[in-house]
């Protein structure tokens, strides 16, 4: 596990240390916070604060922009991270069935709003003819690399579809997001509860219905 005080890792390391340093919450001389203007960030929280009327010279507030950079620097560090690192290493195995992670929790913001947008991932591919397959913990990483982004759902589902498709060259690839916007929570229609469910289908799995339903109830089978 990569500390944060490291040197900036090399793009083998990249993803590893964007893992450790959102579980550790390791922020200070990272490379990803090094790669954000956090001063023009804390410039712009703080005109934001005094233009809703806020003073941000007062205790609860002096501290906040810089926060709020640091935080921005963590929910977008996706964005200094190229997905298809993530799949750069595969397997050949002998299986020929689907493959399937559920139930992986996702976090982003919506693009519209910045945000949260927060739910579960649910990820299946059948491999192809190459044989190929990717280890289990990085279909979970790729979500995290294309979450800590602005996003929308729709789009998000899509890139984690494609990806794999390119990657794996997959027989076929299922893509299932169930999340509750915020956007529709807390502003707006303030609608709680309400989840939004995309779904990207590509391959065989699009292609032969009965193949389709059978991935769609695995996923959905509580």
């Amino acid at each position: 596990m990569h500390d944060a005080s490291s040197t900036e890792p090399d793009n083998d390391d990249t993803l590893d240390y964007l893992a450790a340093r959102l579980v550790d919450g390791k922020l200070t001389g990272s490379p990803v916070e090094d790669a954000v203007d956090l001063l023009r960030i804390e410039k712009a929280v703080r005109e934001i604060l005094i233009a809703v009327g806020e003073d941000p010279d007062r205790d609860g507030l002096v501290k906040t922009p810089a926060r709020v950079a640091r935080a921005y620097a963590e929910l977008f560090a996706g964005l200094r991270v190229d997905p298809a690192q993530v799949l750069g290493t595969t397997f050949e195995a002998n299986h020929s069935e689907l493959v399937l992670v559920r139930d992986i929790d996702v976090m982003s913001l919506c693009e519209h709003h910045l945000l949260p947008f927060r739910g579960m991932a649910h990820i299946g591919y059948i491999p192809g003819a190459n044989g190929r397959i990717t280890g289990l913990s990085k279909l979970a990483r790729l979500v995290e690399v294309y979450a800590r982004r602005p996003q929308v759902q729709e789009r998000l589902t899509s890139q984690i579809a494609d990806l794999l498709t390119e990657k794996l060259q997959p027989r076929g690839v299922v893509v299932v997001l169930e999340c509750e916007h915020m956007c529709m929570a807390m502003r707006g229609i303030q609608k709680s509860g309400a989840k939004t469910i995309t779904s990207a289908v590509r391959g065989s799995l699009q292609e032969d219905s009965r193949s389709r339903a059978e991935a769609m109830a695995l996923i959905m089978h509580s």
